[in-house]
């Protein structure tokens, strides 16, 4: 956008600051702190949207079936403040939407934890248990913490090196961070993606050549998901949709709900959207202005948050994903080899 271009001088000297922090913390001007524990970091270069949750969530399932494995969050959009462990009770005020998801897909095989101080969290957490691997998520700009282990994601259709630092693009910091990383992953990519294609992106990003890249793609649950009954994704083309979503790009989301409802409704909210008692009725009279059959779909995210609405919980089904990695057994082999070597 023009605008934003009117954004390069703020651009440039929250580049300079940022690189400047960058190095300060390279070279030792900042302490850091390294574990004797495995931790592993997921993030990414810019704002979001680059499927962090799903990754996550991809991580941690097959790990648990090989380590005693945790996560910690800094729970983004909570109402409670320091750190807590997940349980039975917690929900997406006290946890954040993000690891109840977790929580709510694995419940006690995986210890969840959130804490603002990653610091301060990861020793309770691994004095509290006996885990192998800590999965940190949304934490690569956390340079207070030191680990060998850095998972980097970006989305093929906007590339971090195709962008610009904020507020003129949406980078948290120059793309010279990606050098941090063990293993970059380009996400949202078509299943078909052709091996010229993914050569010349790992050329585009110019990796080092100790660093790994893998590509992932999105893969859609057949069903979707309420409190009283599963429905079939190949019956939605009856539907008539209110398409509620709180998340940074519901882009592909829509996408797949316009391919496959009668029609569709979007209602968008910012990420991790506190929703207000106005809007759940804003929601609830836009689905009673529907034609039969109708409902009221969302993300398993957004899911999190929305459960507690007993306005529209009756009418609200989420679409579970999955993503697929290109070279699955190399991946994970790189991924498990890191965690053994504690």
């Amino acid at each position: 956008m023009i605008w934003r271009k009117l954004l390069a001088p703020l651009a440039a000297m929250y580049w300079v600051g940022s690189g400047l922090r960058n190095i300060f913390y390279s070279i030792g001007m900042f302490p850091s702190k390294k574990f004797d524990k495995a931790v592993i970091v997921v993030g990414n270069l810019n704002t979001g949207g680059t499927g962090k949750s799903p990754h996550t969530l991809y991580l941690l399932n097959f790990l648990r079936q090989e380590f005693k494995v945790g996560m910690l969050s800094r729970g983004y959009g909570r109402k409670t403040k320091g750190f807590q462990i997940a349980n039975y009770e917690s929900n997406a005020r006290t946890i954040g939407d993000e690891p109840m998801q977790v929580f709510n897909r694995f419940k006690n095989r995986v210890v969840v934890a959130v804490g603002e101080d990653r610091i301060s969290a990861l020793k309770e957490i691994f004095r509290l248990f006996r885990l192998d691997v800590v999965v940190l998520d949304d934490a690569y700009q956390h340079r207070r913490l030191k680990t060998d282990f850095n998972l980097l994601l970006t989305t093929f259709d906007d590339p971090y090196h195709k962008d610009w630092p904020l507020p003129m693009g949406n980078l948290r910091e120059p793309i010279a961070g990606a050098s941090r990383a063990s293993a970059v992953i380009v996400t949202k990519c078509q299943p078909d993606l052709s091996m010229e294609d993914k050569i010349k992106f790992r050329k585009d990003l110019r990796l080092k050549n100790h660093q790994h890249i893998f590509f992932s793609s999105i893969i859609y649950n057949d069903e979707v998901i309420s409190l009283h009954q599963n429905l079939s994704v190949a019956d939605l083309k009856d539907y008539n949709v209110i398409l509620v979503t709180g998340i940074a790009n519901d882009k592909d989301f829509l996408s797949f709900a316009k391919n496959h409802c009668a029609s569709v409704q979007p209602m968008h909210y910012p990420d991790h959207y506190n929703f207000s008692p106005e809007d759940i009725k804003q929601i609830d009279e836009a689905y009673a202005n529907l034609p039969e059959p109708r409902l009221i779909l969302t993300t398993e995210k957004d899911y999190m948050r929305l459960r507690s609405e007993h306005r529209i919980v009756q009418k609200l089904y989420y679409l579970p994903i999955q993503i697929e990695i290109d070279n699955p057994i190399q991946f994970q082999k790189l991924v498990k080899d890191y965690v053994q070597k504690y």
